[in-house]
């Protein structure tokens, strides 16, 4: 069975967020909200975590993984971002934002779009996101939790323990966050190409 946190939304508390950390270093696989809505998390090299993931919801080999990290130092450790992204990129972070971008050899070779090298990555402007990351020190392995026959993303924490009881470890609940996932815009040709119309302003990268 799945464990149950309830966190503020504003100040979680640390205790909580190092119980949550100790089961992501664990192995486990958490879902947890984000400032678009709620995520499924594990740890980069938890091939068991991304095996679970792209069975709860059903992807193939083609889907774009998303490294949430907690800040933009982080961010550039594992994607390559010239001058221009670079700027772009910044003026966007934190926020309801996924760019995919060129993986560095840091990144996890099993993330990567396996012909374009491409990996995903975000900065989650949720201070219970953040605070997961900043105690876990590297980027949470994640994907938005969009259940297959489902239209719209999950937004109750008691409603996804129910249904994801047996298959995750842990659920973070700090109330609503939200179905509209990030927006999703693709720098790998060069330019900005919006793949997905989100939460983000996307008028930024027209």
């Amino acid at each position: 069975m799945a464990k149950y946190f309830d966190v503020h939304p504003e100040n979680p508390q640390r205790r909580i967020i190092g119980q949550v950390v100790e089961i992501v270093r664990g192995g486990g696989l958490i879902v947890y909200p984000t400032d678009s809505c709620f995520a499924l998390g594990c740890a980069l090299g938890n091939r068991d975590g991304i095996d679970r993931i792209r069975s709860i919801r059903q992807l193939d080999e083609r889907h774009h993984f998303t490294l949430m990290c907690e800040d933009f130092a982080q961010l550039g450790h594992f994607v390559r971002i010239d001058n221009a992204v670079f700027r772009s990129v910044k003026a966007a972070t934190p926020g309801s934002y996924t760019f995919i971008l060129p993986a560095t050899k840091e990144a996890p070779r099993r993330l990567l779009h396996p012909r374009k090298k491409t990996v995903g990555v975000r900065i989650p402007d949720h201070a219970v996101a953040q605070a997961i990351l900043a105690e876990l020190g590297e980027p949470l392995l994640s994907s938005t939790l969009l259940l297959p026959e489902e239209d719209k993303p999950l937004t109750q924490g008691w409603e996804i323990k129910e249904l994801l009881d047996h298959v995750v470890d842990a659920v973070i609940d700090s109330g609503d966050c939200g179905t509209e996932p990030t927006t999703v815009v693709d720098f790998s040709g060069g330019g900005a190409e919006l793949v997905r119309l989100g939460a983000g302003d996307p008028s930024r990268f027209e």
